[in-house]
């Protein structure tokens, strides 16, 4: 009797996670950033590539202790569709955005939430640093709050990349 409840259970138990497998993943929203060099931005503009939006702030040290490593992860992926934007939050400013992203010589874009709506559009972001990972078909793989975990994310990175789309 017991080891049929227990594979009765793994049965729901591998059920339920194919069933979350195949379910369908949310689209990222559409939205226009405002890059510090001008450039016209915008989640539809950069489908076809795997994307990584990254909420920061200035003023947060988690996000600038991160900052080497999406710069290490742009560098390593970018050849291969990879994008990321870095998304300063509205109460930055942008003096001091445009400051800290040329000390740093950050490679992928950044762009200003002058205000708000950026992080409005994708759920009311208020903690940074939060970040999104979105596949060529701009469709949210994941969510993450705080500092990725590194090796999750650039499986997740090489497992998208290797999707044609």
């Amino acid at each position: 009797m017991k080891k049929k409840l227990i594979a009765a259970l793994a049965v729901v138990a591998i059920s339920l996670g194919a069933g979350a497998a195949l379910m369908p993943r949310a689209a990222a929203p559409e939205v226009r950033f405002a890059t510090l060099s001008g450039e016209p931005v915008s989640t539809s503009s950069l489908r076809g590539k795997v994307l990584l939006v990254n909420f920061w702030s200035i003023t947060c040290v988690s996000c600038i202790r991160e900052m080497p490593k999406m710069a290490a992860t742009y560098g390593k992926f970018a050849p291969r569709g990879y994008e990321m934007v870095a998304v300063a939050m509205s109460y930055d400013p942008p003096n001091q955005v445009a400051e800290f992203a040329r000390k740093r010589a950050l490679p992928f874009k950044v762009a200003l939430d002058g205000d708000g709506s950026i992080a409005r559009d994708f759920g009311g972001i208020r903690a940074t640093p939060t970040s999104f990972l979105i596949d060529r078909r701009g469709r949210i793989l994941k969510q993450y709050l705080g500092e990725p975990d590194w090796a999750e994310l650039y499986a997740l990175v090489e497992k998208a990349l290797s999707d044609p789309a």
